[in-house]
């Protein structure tokens, strides 16, 4: 292990990560599909990058988020229509979040926005001409469902930057006048 902070070690995280959640949001958007390659270079940076940055114990200890995300992906594929690639990439991002209950409560909140978010954003930008002329070739634009992977992206990026940057989520905390997340 390298001995850096919690904050550098999230941020040497986030800087790994961004080219892959980049890949994968694109791709969602463009085919309704994460790469399984995408998956395993999430899963590969966690063994390399966490293992430097992250002490032993809790880095081993996180590859039970990994289990858990990954059997309730399946659960969700089975019976709520969640998409496989969804499923996969969530349970490759599992490990970089710390097992706390805190942790926890701020995900969910980040998970809930970045849905909202992200499904008005695409229901708005597949709306408006321009955009989908300058990408007439991706299938989300034509599809009922929803590429989920862009929420998930910015669920994962936002609680990265969240955990590098602690000065952020107090600023945002004292925005909407919340103690408790």
């Amino acid at each position: 292990m390298l001995g850096l902070t919690a904050p550098q070690a999230y941020l040497a995280l986030l800087v790994a990560v961004l080219p892959v959640c980049a890949w994968v949001a694109w791709s969602d958007l463009k085919t309704m599909k994460i790469p399984n390659k995408a998956v395993l270079a999430l899963l590969a940076i966690y063994v390399v990058v966490g293992l430097l940055v992250i002490p032993l114990e809790f880095w081993a200890w996180r590859w039970v988020n990994f289990v858990a995300v990954l059997a309730i992906g399946f659960v969700l594929n089975a019976i709520a229509n969640v998409g496989a690639g969804d499923a996969k990439f969530a349970a490759a991002a599992a490990p970089f979040f710390a097992q706390r209950i805190e942790h926890l409560q701020l995900i969910l909140v980040l998970l809930a926005a970045f849905l909202l978010g992200a499904f008005a954003a695409h229901r708005l930008m597949r709306a408006i001409p321009a955009v989908r002329a300058a990408t007439p070739d991706w299938v989300s634009w034509t599809r009922k469902d929803f590429p989920m992977g862009l929420a998930l992206v910015g669920t994962f990026l936002a609680y990265l930057v969240f955990m590098a940057f602690p000065g952020a989520l107090l600023a945002v905390q004292g925005a909407i006048g919340s103690t408790n997340m």
